[in-house]
């Protein structure tokens, strides 16, 4: 096995991965320069660096620990020159690239990568303790302690109901105000036990905390306020012909990906009428894939 072959080796599962490769293939564009926004365990970027021996790939994530994991496990990759890694969040300004006409495609993952779902001490799990942090950049101020903490009781609820997607938080908020009072919440199984206390077991397989643990992370990472702009902001550095694939996994990040999608003529078009979901078995393979959706953007 060639050395840059044993990448292969990760574990880490990218969602949709065959849907990706297929509308960075059916695009006019013979993809030489892409740019993967949201790098992760670079599943994705791997995938395309196998299927496409002439790609290049700029990859981002401001999350370090994904860079770090980058730069040991896909050092073959950067020795050939195939890939080059950035820490910045892709709500920054982006890199050019490389030719003067821009980028041939360029692949956002709004999802959290596994590991930082796996990893307690980044404080996304409701399943194992850690801190009630949910920060992506490790180097960002607020955490997710600080919102359950200080914010007030409507506040609360508007959060819950708008980015988690709860019709009747009020409960749940209640009991997060009384228990305040006695002790700051500072671990993530304080809040999930308290949200399952009040809530219950609607759904097998569904914890009672997990829409609002969504929520806060979307708030904590500032998840939806920039989205549209940025999206605005890549379609503008594709080459003609160029594609955007976009992942989301959160109905709200959909509806903001479909109209900007739909609402920029200017620079291209939706590549299909309706959005691409997971197969059947893929969700069965990896359940975290159950509510991905695709969408593909070409620039004229």
């Amino acid at each position: 096995m060639d050395t840059i072959n044993q990448v292969s080796l990760q574990k880490h599962i990218p969602v949709m991965r065959e849907e990706v490769i297929f509308g960075v293939e059916q695009g006019v564009r013979t993809p030489y320069f892409g740019l993967d926004t949201t790098f992760g365990r670079g599943g994705h970027s791997q995938a395309l660096l196998e299927t496409f021996p002439q790609l290049k790939i700029t990859a981002l994530d401001q999350d370090q620990e994904a860079i770090d994991y980058g730069r040991v496990h896909y050092a073959p990759y950067l020795c050939a020159e195939r890939l080059t890694l950035i820490a910045q969040s892709f709500h920054d300004p982006l890199p050019k690239s490389p030719t003067p006409e821009g980028w041939d495609f360029i692949l956002v993952d709004l999802g959290v990568s596994s590991p930082q779902l796996d990893n307690p001490a980044r404080g996304f799990s409701f399943y194992h303790d850690g801190p009630l942090d949910m920060r992506m950049n490790q180097n960002g101020e607020r955490m997710a302690s600080h919102i359950v903490n200080f914010w007030q009781e409507e506040e609360l609820v508007s959060l819950f109901k708008e980015y988690g997607e709860i019709q009747r938080p009020y409960r749940v908020v209640q009991q997060i105000l009384l228990q305040r009072k006695q002790k700051l919440f500072t671990q993530t199984l304080e809040l999930a036990q308290l949200i399952e206390r009040v809530e219950g077991w609607r759904r097998k397989g569904h914890h009672p905390a997990t829409s609002y643990f969504l929520a806060l992370r979307m708030e904590v990472n500032q998840e939806l306020a920039p989205l549209r702009s940025s999206m605005e902001n890549m379609m503008e550095i594709l080459a003609p012909g160029g594609r955007l694939v976009v992942l989301t996994f959160h109905s709200l990040e959909d509806r903001i990906i479909k109209y900007t999608f739909r609402e920029n003529k200017k620079w291209g078009a939706p590549v299909n009428k309706k959005v691409i979901t997971p197969t059947r078995e893929e969700c069965v393979r990896n359940p975290r894939a159950r509510s991905s959706q695709l969408r593909l953007f070409q620039r004229e």
